[in-house]
Parts: C-alpha cells; structure tokens; sequence
C-alpha cells in the first residue's frame, strides 16, 4: 500500500495546454492514491510548500522562453523544493521532434537549467499543441515564420496535438513513484 502524498503541481502556461496536460497529471496520479492540488503560478496566493510531499514544476515555452515567474518561483522557493522530492517539466513545439524530447537533448531545457540553481530530481519534456487558430494576429505570425524556418506546419488554420500522452501517463506514474 503507498503511503498517500499531498502534491503540487504548479504550472505556467501560455495558450491553456500546459493546465491540459497538468490535469491529465493529476487524474492518473490521483488514480494511484495521492492527492494534486493544481496552482497556476500567475495566480495570486500564498502557498506554504510546506505543506505538500513532493512539488512539481510545469512551464510551457514562448518565443524560446520560460516565464519570468518561473524563475522568481523557483528561485523563491528553491531550499523548500530541494528538500522533498520534486520535479520539472517544460512544454514546447520544439519537442514535436523526438530527438528534441529529453531534457539533455532539448535546447530550451538545456538553457533554462543554466540559468537556474536548482536541479530537478526528475524531468521531462513534453511536445506542445500547435493551435494557429487561437493565436493572437501577431503570435501566429511569428510562429509561422518560426514554423517555416523548421519545417512544420504554417497553414494558420492548423491545430495539432502534438503531445505524446502516454509520456504524460509514464511521467505521472514517475510523480506519484517519487
């Protein structure tokens, strides 16, 4: 029998596909007898991670970046995350190529860990959701000029999934393991 755990999953999320994959997290590792509180780290609240056994860090990428509140979270609750078990995922349309789904083989992965001192227990990245149709006229034309400069798709009425959910469930079951 496993002993429940209280975890958190905090997340950052530009277009709504990082909470989908969050709360696809959260179903399987519920499953597994643990309970997940889901946080948006844009939401205002004053969480003790005391509080949880194990936290988890969720960020998709814009424009090859992290959010800024990211960082200023990480770097706020670091020695409380390094004590328990933890760890990070990041979301990108980069990872749409499987060689560019592992963190030591992801160029966003690779530059944000630089950038920051804590090093996750465990990580993953996930490809994102190419959704054209929701993008703001300036968004979708960056990212289709970004698409054409890596071959992908530039048709603005394009959507695609481009996540491998059952990486999602592997990495749950990771999470509720730790």
């Amino acid at each position: 029998m496993i002993d429940m755990a209280d975890i958190l999953i905090i997340y950052s999320t530009t277009d709504g596909h990082t909470l989908e994959i969050c709360q696809h997290l959260k179903q399987v590792i519920e499953r597994n007898g643990h309970h997940v509180s889901l946080q948006s780290i844009d939401a205002p609240t004053r969480l003790d991670l005391d509080n949880f056994d194990k936290i988890v860090v969720g960020a998709s990428i814009r424009y090859g970046k992290h959010s800024k509140r990211v960082y200023q979270f990480i770097e706020k609750h670091q020695q409380v995350m390094e004590r328990k078990p933890n760890a990070f995922f990041s979301v990108n349309l980069v990872a749409r190529k499987l060689e560019k789904r592992q963190p030591h083989t992801n160029p966003y992965v690779r530059k944000f860990l630089k950038e920051i001192s804590w090093q996750p227990k465990e990580m993953t990245v996930f490809a994102g959701k190419l959704n054209y149709p929701i993008y703001r006229f300036w968004d979708r034309q960056i990212i289709r000029f970004i698409m054409w400069m890596t071959k992908g798709p530039t048709d603005p009425t394009t959507v695609i999934d481009y996540t491998d959910w059952d990486q999602v469930e592997s990495f749950a079951q990771l999470v509720s393991d730790m």
